[in-house]
């Protein structure tokens, strides 16, 4: 007994050092290209552009997905917005190297307040707020609660609505006290590295996945343990949030664009994309046949072609939509499982939700 007892602590010793050594190799990989702002108590981390002299857009703000950071949206639009608007690229509270703050950070709300307020802090008024993935739930609340800063809302892929089913076990034991702590320090490394590049790719799918996609946006980052954390407590609210409060889109009146693809296979459009346009009076759904989780990266030049349609442009949205589909590699939209992952994100790691039809 005393021996099996001490090849189980020595086995828990070597997996925490394995994960602590990780750790900082996954910081000194993907070192943090941002600034901590102090918003009251806590630091929000976020890349700022400052506004050019050519600017023809209004400010921008980005918020990434489930388990993400801001470089996966810096990835997808920094370099073809260069010169043409003020950009702001946001770790959310407790994700990429922002500070988690208060408990009301664990929620959209409490995360779209955490926004509003750098954007203060930045000295930005109003802003087009873009938001992928789960994202879309705090670019949502952001629509309700401060629709004085709010220029616009662009939906990419977006995870709005309560979707049946629940979480898998994987959250659940991730924020447990105790036993979760131990799971996240000695388990979750190992398992995530192993699942990284398939899952990215499951991510795009049934788009390719650019060869870089990786080292460049350091989805690696959420493995750390507080982050992996921070993400499960993110996913396991989520629905009850949702249900609680996606009533209130309705009093949503921003210029509001949502693009979504046929095959995603991450978030269902049907629930979320096309309640989102059911919901907010006035909006614009751009649905894209064979076009995944990603709209970011696939369409981006849709994305941006939404953007300046909410700054005041006349854009065909759905002609430029009827482009894309003609260069995506066409396949049969992604038919719903029994299992599927609720908001998908950079890493693809959060793990999946049972759903129905």
């Amino acid at each position: 007994m005393l021996a099996e007892a001490s090849v189980f602590i020595a086995s828990v010793a070597v997996a925490l050092g394995y994960s602590a050594y990780k750790e900082r190799r996954f910081e000194a990989d993907c070192p943090n290209i941002g600034q901590l702002t102090d918003i009251g108590g806590y630091r929000l981390n976020a890349f700022h552009v400052p506004r050019p002299k050519t600017a023809d857009l209004p400010p921008l703000v980005f918020i990434h997905g489930a388990a993400g950071n801001l470089l996966d949206q810096v990835g997808a639009f920094l370099q073809p917005l260069d010169g043409r608007a003020e950009m702001l690229f946001v770790d959310r509270p407790g994700h990429g190297y922002s500070e988690r703050g208060g408990s009301e950070n664990a929620l959209p709300s409490g995360q779209a307040d955490a926004i509003a307020k750098l954007m203060k802090k930045r000295g930005i008024k109003r802003a087009i707020i873009v938001g992928h993935s789960f994202g879309g739930a705090i670019a949502a609340a952001f629509g309700v609660r401060h629709p004085e800063m709010t220029e616009g809302l662009l939906f990419l892929a977006p995870a709005t609505h309560p979707w049946p089913g629940g979480l898998d076990w994987y959250y659940n034991v991730a924020a447990m006290p105790v036993l979760g702590w131990l799971f996240n320090h000695t388990v979750v490394v190992p398992l995530g590295l192993r699942r990284l590049e398939q899952a990215t790719l499951n991510v795009f799918r049934p788009n390719p996945r650019p060869d870089d996609y990786i080292a460049k946006t350091g989805p690696t980052l959420v493995l750390r343990p507080t982050a992996f954390y921070n993400n499960a407590v993110d996913c396991m609210r989520l629905l009850p949030y949702l249900k609680a409060h996606s009533p209130q889109y309705a009093t949503i009146t921003a210029p509001t664009v949502i693009v979504t693809g046929d095959s995603d296979g991450i978030v269902w459009e049907h629930l979320h994309s096309q309640g989102l346009a059911r919901d907010i009076a006035g909006s614009e759904l751009v649905r894209i046949r064979g076009l995944g989780h990603k709209p970011d990266y696939v369409v981006t030049d849709v994305a941006i072609a939404a953007m300046e349609k909410i700054g005041g442009a006349a854009r065909d949205l759905q002609a430029l939509a009827r482009q894309a589909e003609r260069r995506l590699i066409v396949e049969e939209p992604a038919q719903p499982a029994d299992t599927v992952a609720p908001f998908g994100h950079p890493a693809g790691l959060t793990p999946p939700v049972t759903t129905g039809n």
